[in-house]
């Protein structure tokens, strides 16, 4: 039984929402800092209130202070201002960040969680969905920086050794530690796959079982997956901020690729579904002919379901 196969129109768009990652936010970041750093807010406009997850110290503290420096935590941009005051925004999902002459329009009300008016222009965080998940929080001093720090590892920055500690300390799938914060930071979803289809790893293969050969391999994948992408994404910006943060691309080797060839083998990318997520993967290079129950089609197919290549290929 073949799966179906997809329209790549939908997974190349950029209308799928997703969190943006280490190389997304590594751009917006630098480009940004390119723009704004020692510039002056000149006023701040809360648009949507369920943006604003802090009260004190208020928006209005950081108005008429100078940008200072900008940084990334995780997955969320840090903005420094004068008189040690802090600015953090996490975009989640469907948050994107938008640089606006002041002459120019702002997106649809229903959209701008968000203005600040520097001298030049206008930056804006909108988010295209009705959850709100997207948060702003205002903290003064450094050392309250901590609390949005989960503590996982700089992948690109570290060691061998360092990243075998931090994948070792607990026995989880390679998916889970890849994408939990606690582990690794700034990696989600999308490039999880690309790392572990790099890997030539299973997503679910457990992180305490894994031989010094893969651990070397993972780490590896790691580095060149992000730096690859970061230096893709920029080129692709051309000195902008993005408009379409998309964790699918067709470059990508099997995120967002379920139904179609692996590029390495051509055998068919097969996925794993689970409540909002979907992990994509190639049987053949990383799982050993080896194919997952699918939540959305074992279920209903039940000992119809093929467990192996062969079984699907018959």
């Amino acid at each position: 039984m073949q799966p179906p196969k997809q329209d790549r129109t939908w997974q190349i768009s950029g209308n799928v929402p997703s969190v943006p990652e280490l190389p997304d936010i590594t751009i917006y970041i630098e480009v940004l800092r390119a723009r704004l750093l020692g510039k002056r807010l000149e006023n701040v406009r809360l648009i949507s209130p369920f943006f604003a997850r802090t009260v004190e110290p208020a928006l209005t503290d950081v108005q008429g202070k100078t940008l200072r420096g900008l940084s990334r935590l995780g997955k969320r941009i840090v903005m420094e201002f004068d008189d040690d005051l802090f600015m953090v925004i996490h975009l989640m999902i469907a948050g994107r960040v938008q640089w606006k002459k002041k002459q120019g329009k702002l997106s649809p009300r229903t959209k701008v969680l968000a203005a600040f008016e520097f001298d030049d222009g206008i930056l804006t965080i909108i988010e295209a969905c009705t959850k709100k998940r997207a948060s702003l929080h205002c903290v003064r001093g450094a050392e309250k920086l901590t609390q949005f720090n989960a503590g996982g590892l700089e992948v690109i920055d570290s060691t061998l050794e360092a990243f075998r500690d931090a994948m070792t300390c607990e026995n989880h799938t390679l998916k889970r530690a890849l994408t939990d914060p606690r582990v690794l930071s700034g990696i989600g979803n999308a490039y999880s796959d690309e790392i572990l289809h790099r890997a030539r790893l299973s997503p679910l293969a457990m992180t305490q079982k894994l031989s010094h050969d893969k651990i070397k391999r993972l780490f590896q994948a790691c580095k060149e997956t992000l730096t690859e992408w970061t230096e893709r994404l920029r080129e692709l910006s051309g000195g902008e901020l993005p408009q379409k943060v998309t964790a699918f691309h067709p470059e990508m080797a099997v995120h967002g690729k379920y139904g179609n060839p692996c590029p390495i083998c051509g055998t068919t990318i097969q996925r794993i579904r689970y409540k909002e997520n979907e992990t994509n993967y190639c049987p053949r290079c990383q799982t050993g002919g080896r194919i997952f129950a699918d939540r959305a089609l074992s279920r209903l197919l039940k000992d119809d379901w093929p467990s192996t290549i062969d079984e699907m290929e018959t």
